[in-house]
């Protein structure tokens, strides 16, 4: 593999601890496809004849399906992918196989190929978050009507439409979306033809090679070509913050799932029991969701610290580059999938929540707003119904259960008009600003969410499976 520079052979370990093909591997097709293109490239411009490129291309294709039929033995003795596909072609051609790395090096090979392999992650990526967002549009639809309370700092503020949590959802997973969409357009040129770092002196065209491979452009400059991961980190980005809004919802359905708030049911088939405790019922689908958010985290914080001291150009360091990559991708990927899977499932106790959003004084802005509306400035509309919690805390009750006269001790200007502003539906609707809570604004959200659905076609790619499981 190395020709004749060394005289001693690769230590057993050195040769373990420097292999990539366990990881690289789940390259293979992406290799071959930028092989077929390659090879393509060098026979239209007569640096292979042309019966060569075509036999070349003819092995490479076959190699495909030796790959994708689980036909190939896997060497660490070669390394990486790279090389054992190679040696299998030049099994099968004999020494026409090593023509094929003519005018190109392992470092703007493997750049290629991982390029078109977060190209693949992406698509897929986007498929499923665009799902997603169809299933919590629906669940708007679906809960509507069902009212519950707004926190803030974990403490009941405001009671809101639970279709209108949905669909806050809906817009971060929308963000997350444009995020992946966006950075493909920077992954969307081709390193192939960079050579090693500076570029090749046979007469190659970069451009057909990129045209062949579906990119929009070559990399305008070799050494950025082979050494810069950027590509990746801004996929390991995206995926971050997406699985970051995932765990967020994973915390809701685990604290709204518990005895203690009892809002939701999650489906027996995305829980677990207790090995001892017979009545357990535990939401264990959404805690590993929001554990497995640490993974990818991690992906990304690893891959920064990887690149951030390397020179230019290729460095073995980048080595590390996939793992990470891979792996986040298939988390995120089992995350979006088992999320789908599992909220429509889910039941939501509407009477449970309607009394909990009554509860602990989620109509007092209302009040004060009710009595600003009056003339009164609302630093002393909010004194005063201040003083009314306090009122009624003493007495355990709330707002909504203490006699007019009580009310009228504290602000004189209320009449029996004061209960239809506490009526917890009431509270929800008067919400009614652009974006709010009032039912009307949230059939608004709800018809703005599926226009802008409707016009998404499935993302090109999306079919290939790049990673459901971890």
């Amino acid at each position: 593999m190395w020709g004749g520079r060394f005289a001693e052979a690769t230590d057993a370990l050195v040769q373990a601890f420097n292999a990539s093909i366990d990881v690289d591997r789940e390259m293979a097709l992406e290799d071959l496809d930028g092989s077929i293109a390659h090879a393509t490239m060098l026979g239209e411009q007569g640096i292979v004849e042309p019966d060569e490129a075509a036999a070349l291309v003819a092995g490479l294709r076959a190699l495909r399906h030796e790959v994708e039929a689980g036909e190939v033995a896997w060497s660490v003795a070669l390394e990486d992918v790279h090389m054992n596909l190679e040696r299998r072609l030049t099994e099968r051609l004999g020494p026409l196989g090593g023509k094929l790395h003519t005018a190109r090096s392992r470092n703007d090979q493997v750049a290629t190929d991982f390029r078109l392999a977060v190209r693949a992650r992406s698509h897929r990526l986007i498929a499923l978050l665009r799902e997603l967002r169809g299933v919590f549009v629906a669940l708007a639809e679906r809960d509507l009507d069902v009212i519950l309370p707004g926190y803030t700092h974990l403490q009941v503020a405001q009671p809101v439409r639970l279709g209108h949590h949905w669909l806050a959802y809906f817009e971060m997973l929308s963000r997350d979306q444009a995020r992946l969409e966006d950075s493909l357009a920077r992954l969307d040129v081709s390193p192939l033809g960079a050579g090693a770092l500076a570029g090749t002196g046979f007469p190659i065209d970069r451009h057909r090679t990129s045209e062949l491979l579906g990119f929009r452009e070559p990399a305008a400059n070799s050494l950025d070509a082979v050494s810069d991961r950027d590509f990746a980190l801004e996929f390991l980005s995206a995926a971050a913050i997406a699985a970051m809004h995932l765990s967020r919802l994973a915390e809701e359905l685990i604290l709204w799932s518990s005895q203690e708030f009892g809002f939701i049911e999650l489906p027996d088939s995305h829980t677990t029991g207790s090995s001892i405790m017979p009545q357990k019922k535990n939401p264990d689908v959404a805690e590993l969701i929001r554990g497995k958010t640490g993974r990818v985290y991690g992906a990304l914080v690893g891959l920064l610290t990887v690149m951030k001291g390397l020179p230019l150009a290729y460095n073995k360091d980048m080595q590390e580059d996939k793992e990470g990559v891979f792996d986040a991708a298939a988390t995120l990927a089992v995350c979006l999938r088992l999320t789908a899977d599992m909220l429509p499932k889910t039941r939501v106790r509407a009477e449970r929540t309607r009394h909990a959003a009554g509860r602990a004084f989620s109509n007092a802005t209302d009040l004060a707003d009710h009595l600003a509306r009056g003339g009164l400035p609302f630093r002393e509309a909010h004194e005063a119904v201040g003083k009314l919690v306090a009122i009624a805390l003493s007495e355990g009750v709330d707002l909504q259960d203490l006699p007019l006269e009580r009310l009228r001790s504290v602000a004189p200007q209320l009449d029996d008009a004061v209960y239809r502003v506490l009526d917890v539906e009431s509270v929800v609707d008067a919400r009614d600003s652009y974006g709010g809570t009032a039912r009307e604004r949230v059939v608004e959200q709800i018809a703005r969410a599926r226009a802008r659905l409707a016009p998404e076609a499935p993302a090109a790619g999306a079919a290939r499976d790049a990673g459901d499981a971890p």
